[in-house]
């Protein structure tokens, strides 16, 4: 199947190889032309705008960092959507998704969202977790394309829906770091074992996988090499604070998480892992 990829950072490019390996046709584009060698080093034809991506298929996902972004890429460019479909796969407000649909729309072609969740490790496999947001005849065509980036996949419902239920999981993301960083250094401080710690923990209801996943990053205090940077979390944060407000809900907990994420990215940490937070929560 042709293919095109707008967006080659850290997920565009193992969602890029992805494609490559299931033997798709990939055309790429990235305004940082730098980060589409690898993916033409494995047989992907680089774009030299989002025009020329966009044309050289019938479905372009993106894969971009911000709702601005898009924006920039697929409007401002003044691309030619007619008879494409557009499948919005990053992080978004669903009423940034609900108004990408109409102006897609309104140049003649189709537009759906597929958020995903997972990282690069995930992408690499094949095991993200694909929600997908629009009709039940888009996903019944592009539910072949989107199997070969992950098995556990649905359609959540209309466009924004699937926007709104990554925002919630992307929240537990936020909060989960926060509390089990605070958590550690309470033990760390207090000199109580924390292979102790652990082992009580995994074995109660309050334990959660990305702890352990993250275990090693707190412990050595190493945040290079991010799944997940620091500075898309707090994007995220400020979605999800946007949303929740219109919504009478009382997020104050993630305001308290957002400051301490402001003030880590403040200490020169945007790229580094979002487990930098623990720099701020506990410091050495």
């Amino acid at each position: 199947m042709k293919i095109s990829l707008l967006g080659t950072g850290l997920m565009g490019q193992a969602i890029g190889r992805r494609l490559l390996d299931k033997g798709h046709d990939l055309a790429v584009y990235n305004r940082t032309q730098e980060k589409t060698k690898t993916l033409a080093a494995k047989g992907a034809r680089v774009a030299g705008s989002p025009q020329e991506a966009i044309r050289a298929s019938s479905c372009a996902l993106l894969m971009l960092a911000d709702f601005r972004a898009i924006e920039s890429v697929l409007f401002q460019n003044l691309c030619d959507l007619e008879a494409r479909t557009i499948i919005q796969m990053g992080t978004i407000a669903p009423q940034e998704s609900i108004s990408i649909h109409a102006r897609v729309a309104a140049g003649g072609g189709e537009y759906c969202e597929c958020p995903v969740l997972g990282s690069r490790k995930e992408a690499a496999s094949g095991k993200l977790i694909l929600m997908f947001g629009g009709r039940p005849e888009q996903w019944q065509r592009w539910e072949p394309l989107l199997a070969a980036l992950g098995d556990d996949r649905a359609l959540i419902g209309s466009v924004g829906q699937a926007a709104a239920l990554k925002l919630a999981l992307n929240q537990l993301i936020a909060s989960l770091m926060g509390a089990f960083s605070l958590s550690l250094g309470m033990i760390e401080k207090s000199g109580v074992d924390i292979n102790l710690f652990m082992d009580i923990l995994r074995s109660s209801a309050l334990y959660a996988p990305m702890f352990d996943k993250k275990m090693s990053r707190l412990i050595d205090r190493h945040y290079a090499d991010p799944n997940f940077p620091i500075k898309h979390l707090l994007k995220d944060v400020d979605l999800i604070l946007a949303e929740c407000r219109p919504k009478g809900l009382y997020p104050r907990h993630l305001e308290g998480v957002r400051e301490i994420l402001t003030k880590t990215l403040a200490g020169g940490r945007a790229d580094q892992d979002y487990s930098a937070l623990h720099e701020t929560i506990s410091p050495p």
